[in-house]
């Protein structure tokens, strides 16, 4: 009887916190489509060039910074290969674009995650914001220009 209660409890536990989640996702899977669908995020990249200055990047990076940090990897990913793809982007800034949103992506979807558990929401997205951008306009400054094969741009095969 005990293993039968246990195997409930990790069950209905497990079956909570998925609920939790996905109060949290859905909602926020569904502003990000009409977001999409109005361009909202073509206007919030040009908001973005700062941003992309900061990091020493184009200001055609700044959709596939948008999209990475709104929607997440799998998306900002798919922006980014077509931008690749395109010839809009070198090398060096599609690697530039790619460290920054491996520290910082999905910023609202995750954050809402872990505050859902019972992390700081504040000082997560505070943290992961300060960490990206020092940590890739320190790498786009210093580190990377020494690296001569980043100056070309991105191949369209």
């Amino acid at each position: 009887m005990e293993w039968i209660d246990i195997l409930w409890e990790g069950f209905s536990g497990s079956l909570s916190s998925v609920a939790n989640i996905a109060t949290i996702v859905i909602p926020i899977m569904v502003v990000m489509q009409i977001a999409k669908e109005a361009q909202w995020l073509d206007k919030i990249a040009g908001l973005l060039t700062p941003l992309a200055r900061l990091l020493d990047l184009p200001s055609k990076a700044t959709l596939p910074l948008v999209v990475g940090l709104v929607f997440g990897l799998a998306y900002g990913a798919g922006v980014i290969i077509q931008s690749a793809k395109d010839g809009e982007l070198t090398h060096r800034d599609l690697y530039i674009i790619s460290l920054f949103l491996v520290i910082c992506h999905a910023i609202f979807e995750d954050t809402m995650v872990f505050v859902a558990i019972g992390v700081s929401g504040s000082l997560l997205l505070g943290s992961r914001i300060i960490l990206a951008l020092l940590f890739t306009a320190i790498i786009a400054r210093l580190l990377y220009r020494r690296c001569p094969a980043a100056s070309g741009v991105a191949e369209t095969n």
